[in-house]
């Protein structure tokens, strides 16, 4: 039985999601300034420009109602400009059109946004550096001077990108797609994972050898640290490698990592930036706990349990810290989840991030079985 809180929420998302879509319309938000969204339609590269679209269309799955798909086509068609940048299309394509272009494809049947997934998905093999088997994180073209410095980054991040190309190789018959995402998620568990079961955040490879030369702290508290959004990233990522290839050992990769999290979840269920930060640091990343709670909700179906599995459990403590403690649900304001943070050392802490909406959006919709499943 669905707890009460559960279908308050649910409710609630619905009632203020009404008015947030009709002042926002034509916005690409990523965070707030005095409660309201902003907007990044100038800097459509953005990798988080993605997640609006993503909660219009689950907003709409869940509603039928046509002003959600019509936000969520507008953001798409405006993602073209991404599509058409090489500078702008890195390995975060999976964030930008699994939430967008297979959203209404799944949705609507578009064809002309199955191209634009598909295209998506062909930048992003073509990131794919067989010497060292990691797909390339970012960019450095638009600079002469540092072309080539970050040929050989690979980060967690792109666990949550995988699906587009396993998606991209359903839908083509193609394996090459396949068979890149895996042996990305295989390099990810040679150099990344460690024996804890927590994760590095950033490698850097020899792009010409393929040789691993260091971990590098990335967006934590510092190198060797536990960045949590990280953690979140890899135990979601892995258990939709799982979901998408049956292969047992990343079920196994994602259930290490499961458990190193659950082990440092507090007793408030609200989550640091960095399971290492000094103690006396009480900063928050209501994101990390978002995402983790998705992924171990996905987890426990993955081992065919689910009220009772800790997993489970430890999803609904999170999600129910952040209900009861960070949500906003003031129709005068856009962002629900409050206290989110994107980076350790940035000069800015706990913000609305339009992520730890969506994610804290999809964790409540699968726990009442109404989730657009877009991975």
């Amino acid at each position: 039985m669905t707890e009460d809180w559960i279908k308050e929420a649910a409710k609630q998302i619905q009632e203020k999601l009404s008015y947030v879509a009709k002042r926002n319309a034509h916005k690409v938000p990523y965070t707030t300034k005095n409660g309201v969204f902003d907007d990044w339609t100038d800097n459509i590269t953005w990798w988080t420009n993605g997640f609006w679209g993503g909660m219009m269309w689950q907003l709409y799955h869940v509603t039928k109602d046509k002003l959600y798909q019509e936000i969520a086509k507008e953001l798409e068609e405006k993602l073209d400009r991404n599509l058409m940048d090489p500078e702008g299309m890195d390995h975060d394509s999976g964030f930008k059109w699994l939430l967008t272009s297979v959203a209404n494809y799944r949705e609507t049947g578009n064809e002309e946004s199955h191209r634009r997934a598909l295209l998506a998905a062909c930048n992003m093999a073509g990131r794919f550096n067989p010497a060292g088997n990691y797909i390339r994180a970012w960019n450095d073209w638009g600079n002469k001077e540092k072309r080539g410095e970050n040929a050989g980054v690979a980060i967690i991040d792109c666990m949550m990108n995988l699906p587009l190309l396993y998606w991209a190789s359903e839908q083509t018959k193609d394996p090459r797609f396949y068979h890149i995402a895996v042996r990305h998620a295989d390099t990810v568990i040679k150099h990344f994972l460690r024996e804890d079961g927590s994760v590095i955040h950033i490698g850097e490879f020899d792009p010409y050898t393929g040789e691993f030369l260091r971990s590098v702290g990335g967006q934590g508290y510092a190198h060797g640290s536990s960045w949590t959004r990280g953690q979140a990233w890899a135990l979601y990522g892995f258990t939709l490698s799982y979901l998408h290839t049956k292969k047992e050992k990343y079920l196994e990769c994602a259930e290490r990592i499961a458990g190193y999290f659950m082990k440092n979840i507090p007793e408030n269920g609200l989550i640091p930036v960095d399971f290492c930060q000094p103690k006396e640091c009480t900063w928050e990343d209501s994101t990390a706990a978002a995402i983790a709670s998705c992924g171990l909700i996905e987890l426990a179906k993955a081992v065919g349990t689910k009220e009772k599995s800790p997993y489970y459990i430890a999803a609904v403590k999170m999600l129910r810290a952040l209900y009861e403690n960070r949500c906003d649900w003031s129709l005068e304001t856009d962002a629900i989840i409050q206290k989110c943070t994107a980076a350790y050392h940035d000069k800015e802490h706990e913000f609305t991030i339009i992520y730890g909406d969506y994610y804290f959006i999809e964790a409540i919709w699968k726990l009442t079985e109404q989730e657009l499943f877009l991975w």
